[in-house]
């Protein structure tokens, strides 16, 4: 296991990084994440963040225990101490557990590097301990929309856009305008009900 641990202390962050797997990850996830908890600013109240970054079985022993759902799932995020008085939900600290297995598989499936989708879901992770939530649609399209612009000013490029089907029902598809996410990939992300998949 590599554990790496940030004491620059940017936005008064405390990132520490874990990995049993994705080692080589590790850099890129500290450049990336401490840039966006500076870009959020006032949004945030989060002062600690830990992301483990695991392996299938680990994350389908963590999902089972903590969400009663069986097999692995992309990312679960815990919420470790609340701001008091938060009116949002707002952590103080908390932890992101990334399952790197399924970011390499779906990567692989949408064309997309695998260090930009853990990026993505560290991100979503983090923005949910920013009291950030997607158990309704505005919640969802809210959240999804920051999670483009921080990517947009990161100089990722958007990894959601909104688009409108034939039936002209709403989906929020995976694309991008620059480098890493292609403009070509189209991909629905599920809406899942409270307390299954944490995307």
């Amino acid at each position: 296991m590599t554990t790496s641990r940030d004491r620059s202390m940017t936005r008064s962050l405390d990132l520490t990084l874990t990995a049993t797997t994705g080692n080589d990850y590790i850099p890129y996830l500290r450049k990336y994440l401490i840039a966006a908890h500076k870009l959020l600013g006032k949004r945030t109240a989060l002062r600690e963040m830990s992301v483990a970054l695991i392996g299938d079985r680990t994350m389908s022993r963590l999902h089972q225990q903590f969400m009663g759902i069986p097999g692995p799932t992309d990312v679960l995020t815990f919420p470790l101490e609340m701001a008091r008085g938060s009116p949002k939900n707002r952590a103080l600290s908390g932890e992101v557990v990334i399952d790197v297995a399924e970011a390499r598989r779906r990567g692989k499936s949408e064309g997309i590097a695998p260090k930009l989708e853990v990026l993505l879901y560290a991100i979503h992770g983090m923005l949910h301990l920013c009291g950030y939530d997607d158990q309704t649609d505005r919640a969802y399209r809210a959240m999804h929309r920051m999670e483009d612009h921080l990517l947009t000013k990161l100089g990722l490029g958007p990894a959601f856009h909104r688009t409108t089907h034939a039936t002209g029902s709403r989906a929020d598809s995976r694309g991008g305008k620059t480098g890493a996410i292609p403009n070509s990939q189209r991909r629905t992300i599920p809406h899942a009900p409270r307390g299954s998949r944490r995307r």
